[in-house]
């Protein structure tokens, strides 16, 4: 059984891998805030007496299921909206959101570095995450889970709900996608 304190560093550790791999699925900062919220909730109402090493695919599966109800809810709520906007007059001022900041690695080791090397680092960045947006779901799912929140093939399996060899797949050619497509822009390990 999970302690609050283990429970709460936990959350505190996933925070920011979790926001990433929700802006990647839903292309929305807002909207994978709200995500990610709802998901540390629901880990800590209905899950938080589980044992501590239970709560990585408790935690990667409740997110999943997030993202899968946020997808099918904007579906049905986008025929109606679609079908009544034909009776509303388009209006002239468009809202403008206000995006969230992009939250920022810390520095590495405390170096220094120039500003052409930041400048040269956020935009091989900016270029791996728009790489990363445009793979498949599923093989963005994979990849996410397999290298970004280090989860071995049986977790990240257990956390898709599909087999091992299905994770190996999809992190294989999402792999093998990124490095032709990084590549093809000039970035090379």
């Amino acid at each position: 059984m999970a302690t609050r304190q283990e429970l709460s560093d936990f959350l505190a550790s996933v925070e920011r891998r979790a926001f990433k791999h929700a802006v990647y699925a839903v292309r929305d900062e807002e909207i994978a805030l709200d995500l990610i919220q709802d998901s540390m909730l629901k880990l800590a109402e209905r899950y938080g007496d589980k044992p501590a090493g239970e709560l990585p695919l408790l935690f990667q599966r409740i997110l999943q299921n997030a993202i899968t109800d946020h997808f099918r809810r904007s579906k049905v709520r986008n025929a109606w909206v679609t079908l009544l906007s034909v009776l509303v007059p388009e209006s002239e001022d468009g809202v403008e959101r206000d995006p969230l900041e992009v939250l920022e690695s810390a520095g590495e080791g405390g170096r220094s570095a120039s500003a052409a090397d930041e400048v040269e680092r956020s935009q091989v960045l900016q270029v791996i995450e728009e790489e990363i947006q445009r793979l498949p779901p599923r093989q963005r799912e994979a990849f996410l889970m397999r290298y970004w929140e280090d989860m071995d093939v049986a977790e990240t399996a257990a956390a898709m709900g599909c087999s091992e060899g299905s994770v190996k797949t999809h992190c294989s050619r999402a792999t093998h996608t990124l490095s032709a497509a990084l590549r093809a822009r000039g970035i090379s390990p």
